[in-house]
């Protein structure tokens, strides 16, 4: 059973930081492209960061500069650090897998106050 679950969203002030976990398992997670994906209220699903299984990055402009997507193949885990917050990135933030098939997590709560 393939499972990706998220951790580290909460609430924080415009200009702080936080970083966000993913844990996955059921999957062979070396080989795995990972991503972060966000949605707002009332707004479609947007990618925010992709990592390939080699390490290649991606990343949404809006967040460039300011976010930075890893992984760690060892402990199964994808993190997404986030600085320098706006009241914009508020949003519910999705981890994503992808090899053959696509999977998600349930999403955490990311909530910026302006």
């Amino acid at each position: 059973q393939v499972q990706l679950v998220e951790s580290g969203g909460g609430l924080v002030q415009a200009g702080g930081s936080l970083r966000l976990s993913c844990a996955a398992s059921g999957i062979i997670f070396s080989i795995a492209d990972m991503g972060w994906y966000r949605q707002a209220p009332g707004k479609q699903r947007e990618s925010v960061a992709t990592i390939s299984s080699g390490g290649t990055t991606n990343y949404a402009d809006s967040v460039k500069g300011r976010f930075t997507i890893s992984r760690v193949n060892a402990k199964n885990t994808v993190y997404l650090q986030m600085n320098s917050l706006k009241a914009e990135d508020t949003a519910v933030y999705y981890c994503n897998s992808r090899y053959t098939r696509e999977y998600w997590g349930q999403g955490t709560q990311v909530t910026v106050s302006s």
